[in-house]
């Protein structure tokens, strides 16, 4: 498995998650990796675990809710790997507050979109410099199946990962020429904590049993089960893969179909 030999690419979110498990797979497929995300422990145990799989890793602290952290993002990963910046997988976000829109406060909606829709274009205006001057890189926003279906009690994360897709496309339209691609994965619920606690929270949050909230995430796919972690990273390889040189702008679900569209 070579298909990313010497490709060098930043993971934001990358130390726990589908995040991890995209990095893993990267490094398989002999990418060498930065780790970008807030939480220190989580990437040092992921850089960890790619030196074990012989990969080049390294991390960098950052919230790309910061402009200054996303340039920094940029320059250290050109420091450790050649200059180079060949994919970018904006994974990185927070799910937001579980409230209908008259019980959630300003600070709340702003954070979401701060941290997953502002955070997914100032790391991409940080990497394409570099791409442009290389004519080529790849662009990848992890985006939701939130961002195909409205999410009631969830309108910043559904209004951020909708804006994911128009920001895609327009990405993949301003540089195709110039060598970039940029293309878009809307997970479902993806069996792993982080779908626990969403799942949790919308139990707490309409007073109902929380077997009753995932046998209703459940029942929406036409495979009555969840979508997983490695299987969000197969599809990822792919579309950062010479596999996929001739998509761009496009947007794929991997939810175990439970949205078809």
């Amino acid at each position: 498995m070579n298909e990313l030999k010497d490709k060098v690419a930043i993971i934001t979110g990358g130390g726990y998650g589908i995040g991890k498990e995209i990095a893993l797979a990267y490094a398989r497929a002999g990418a060498k990796i930065m780790i970008a995300a807030r939480s220190l422990k989580p990437m040092q145990e992921t850089v960890e675990a790619l030196k074990k799989l012989g990969a080049a890793a390294a991390l960098v602290e950052t919230d790309v809710s910061k402009e200054a952290h996303c340039a920094k993002m940029a320059e250290e990963t050109r420091k450790a790997f050649g200059g180079r910046i060949d994919i970018l997988v904006n994974n990185a976000g927070i799910s937001g507050p579980t409230k209908r829109i008259t019980d959630m406060s300003l600070a709340e909606w702003q954070e979401t979109i701060d941290i997953d829709l502002t955070g997914t274009w100032l790391a991409t205006r940080a990497v394409l410099p570099t791409m442009d001057a290389q004519r080529s890189g790849l662009v990848l926003n992890i985006s939701s199946g939130a961002g195909r279906r409205g999410f009631p009690m969830r309108s910043p994360y559904a209004a951020a990962k909708w804006a994911m897709i128009g920001l895609t496309q327009t990405v993949a339209g301003e540089w195709g020429a110039r060598g970039i691609r940029c293309n878009c994965i809307c997970p479902g619920a993806i069996e792993g904590e982080r779908i626990e606690r969403v799942m949790r929270a919308r139990a707490d949050a309409l007073k109902v049993p929380y077997e009753q909230v995932r046998a209703q995430f459940v029942s929406q796919s036409a495979m009555n089960r969840m979508a997983t972690e490695a299987e969000v990273a197969r599809v990822s390889l792919f579309l950062v893969s010479d596999a996929a040189a001739g998509m761009t702008g496009q947007t794929l679900n991997v939810d175990a179909g439970s949205i078809m569209n």
